[in-house]
């Protein structure tokens, strides 16, 4: 289990769930990034899932404390000016973690739903993430204009559901583009049968056990490979 701590983030102090490898010995870290709904428990969940895994993991709290009511609400509150401030506070974390003692230096990120088009524009705004792990990412996001450039030598993964339209959806074929023209890699992952969130154990109604299973040992090989 983890704890909540707390860091040097845009405009004053900012709160995460942290969680640590019982090993004790320094290790690579991930930043994990919220869907819609906050710091919710299966976010929590995986925080400490990599952590077992043998990452320092983090969950920046961009919601506060407050988790949103209903579907509409995240939708209305994040708009351009709170995605900055998000993608910001994002490379604030990073920066958290690479001057904790126990962090080897290399951080990668995984976002859900909309945090997982933050966790791949993530890469763009902080030199310390050089991985990350989309999980049905929102695509195009609007409010959302990165600059890819700095994408060179790091890599993305994307795992697409088929109910957001596989990974032919126009959104992550410009990031896979995009990506790939900065000097990065992208993969993309198709999940046939699935519902959007089939990785969230706490919405029964779309979680795929299989595809889950899947796109975790994906990511785990992705950070393993590029994070040491």
């Amino acid at each position: 289990m983890g704890e909540m701590v707390s860091y040097t983030g845009t405009g004053g102090t900012r709160d995460g769930y942290l969680a640590i490898p019982s090993s004790g010995a320094a290790s690579p870290a991930v930043i994990v990034i919220q869907d819609w709904w906050g710091l919710v428990p299966h976010v929590r969940a995986v925080v400490d899932r990599f952590a077992e895994a043998g990452f320092v993991a983090l969950a920046p709290d961009f919601r506060h404390g407050a988790p949103a009511s209903k579907p509409s609400e995240p939708r209305q509150m994040l708009n351009s000016a709170q995605m900055d401030e998000a993608a910001a506070d994002i490379a604030a974390a990073a920066e958290y973690l690479t001057g904790r003692l126990d962090v080897t230096g290399k951080v990668g990120c995984a976002g859900f739903c909309a945090g997982a088009s933050l966790a791949l524009w993530a890469a763009t705004h902080s030199e310390r993430i050089v991985a990350t792990a989309a999980f049905y990412p929102r695509l195009p996001w609007e409010g959302m204009s990165p600059e890819w450039t700095d994408y060179a030598g790091k890599a993305a993964l994307v795992h697409c559901s088929e109910a957001d339209g596989t990974s032919t959806a126009a959104g992550v074929q410009t990031v896979r583009r995009a990506v790939e023209a900065a000097g990065g890699t992208c993969q993309t992952y198709d999940y046939p049968g699935t519902a959007h969130a089939f990785f969230n154990e706490d919405r029964p109604e779309h979680y795929d056990q299989r595809a889950a299973a899947t796109a975790w040992a994906r990511t785990l090989e992705l950070f393993r490979a590029k994070l040491g």
